[in-house]
């Protein structure tokens, strides 16, 4: 019966509390603590932040009585008080979501971010792509010409108010003229992706053990080191990076070792298997918890960029031992994780026929749709 009640928007002010708000709403201190009793359970006082909105519905009579009074704990989130009859109902009222399919593709010119903000898609997309092919693609090598096709989901609210990505669905990414087309496929109760021969995009390890970098040097059997002033190898990778920038682990493992080297400063190293160990050297500081004995997972944070040790200025040393060797960081080829297994290889090519053929299908029409002008 909204057409026959007046509804006023407010919004909460800094040190206000559910009880004073009630007061003002001209309700006396007795009746203001009944409704601060009866609606503890659905509006904490402690969590209730300033600028969220509340809302009063109130009667058309000449007193204009307050009939209930809802507050938005977010955006999905509200807690309505019901104040028409002598018993004060409250309750949580979550607002439904919709999701809806988006598609998009682009040719990069400068980077991928750049290239999805000037097609219209959340910048957000971006990083969800990279998060999916982060054991394919180094993506601060990625280069003009490469391209990207993929169809996603955005959750809204209200129909038409995006609350942002909600799931990629499918993709597909060039590199440097090589495909890699991702596809969804549900095993052991996991949602995965695997590439068009079953294998999963998810690999042991990471291409690199920060988001944010620039290569200042390579693998080498023979580098001028900046500070000892002479030639000796420099078996790792090192990344330039500001002070204080996260560095993660490649993979699950242990760390073996937590200490200060007078060469490497404050490293980090950690065994993944009977195989590979990395370590991780100069840094500011540790990561939290990070000790040794610690089991890590892929992608922790384990540390921070630093210049500890004999470093001319901040960045990661970053180094991979095989079988206790040193090997190139930048060429290694990372263990794959569980593929699709044989059992269910039948479903899965059926499942990848649909995808790439739906895939096939937008590429299509999204040609038709954004003719690339003549002069490109």
């Amino acid at each position: 019966c909204a057409d026959t009640l007046d509804l006023n928007e407010y919004r909460i002010k800094k040190g206000e509390t559910p009880a004073a708000i009630f007061a003002n709403c001209g309700f006396s201190p007795a009746y203001s603590y009944r409704i601060s009793q009866a609606s503890a359970e659905v509006l904490d006082p402690r969590r209730i932040q300033a600028g969220f909105p509340y809302y009063t519905l109130n009667l058309r009579d000449s007193a204009s009585t307050v009939c209930a009074i809802i507050f938005a704990k977010s955006k999905l989130d509200f807690a309505v008080i019901d104040l028409r009859n002598d018993t004060i109902v409250a309750y949580e009222y979550e607002k439904p979501v919709v999701y809806k399919r988006h598609y998009t593709e682009g040719v990069i010119k400068s980077s991928l971010w750049e290239t999805m903000v000037s097609a219209g898609a959340n910048p957000v997309l971006a990083m969800d792509l990279a998060n999916l092919y982060a054991w394919q693609i180094d993506f601060f090598d990625v280069q003009p010409g490469d391209a990207y096709r993929v169809l996603y989901d955005v959750a809204y609210i209200d129909d038409t108010v995006a609350l942002g990505i909600n799931d990629i669905q499918s993709a597909i990414f060039i590199h440097q003229k090589d495909w890699y087309p991702a596809i969804p496929f549900v095993q052991d109760s996991v949602r995965m992706f695997f590439d068009t021969s079953g294998n999963s995009l998810r690999k042991a390890f990471l291409k690199a053990p920060l988001d944010y970098y620039r290569i200042s040097s390579k693998f080498s059997n023979s580098r001028f080191h900046p500070v000892l002033k002479r030639y000796r190898p420099h078996h790792g990778v090192d990344y330039a990076a500001p002070t204080g920038t996260p560095v993660k682990s490649i993979g699950d493992g242990k760390v073996i070792a937590k200490k200060y080297d007078r060469g490497g400063g404050n490293m980090v190293k950690i065994r993944h298997n009977a195989t590979y160990t990395t370590s991780y050297m100069h840094l500011s500081r540790y990561g939290k918890g990070i000790a040794v004995g610690t089991r890590v997972r892929q992608g922790q944070v384990i540390g921070y960029v630093g210049s500890t040790g004999l470093s001319t200025g901040p960045h990661l040393d970053f180094r991979v031992y095989k079988n206790g060797r040193a090997i190139n960081p930048l060429t290694m080829e990372a263990p794959p994780d569980v593929p699709v297994k044989p059992e269910l290889r039948a479903a899965y090519d059926s499942v990848q026929r649909v995808v790439m053929a739906q895939m096939d299908s937008l590429h299509a029409a999204w040609q038709c749709s954004h003719p690339v002008p003549a002069s490109e």
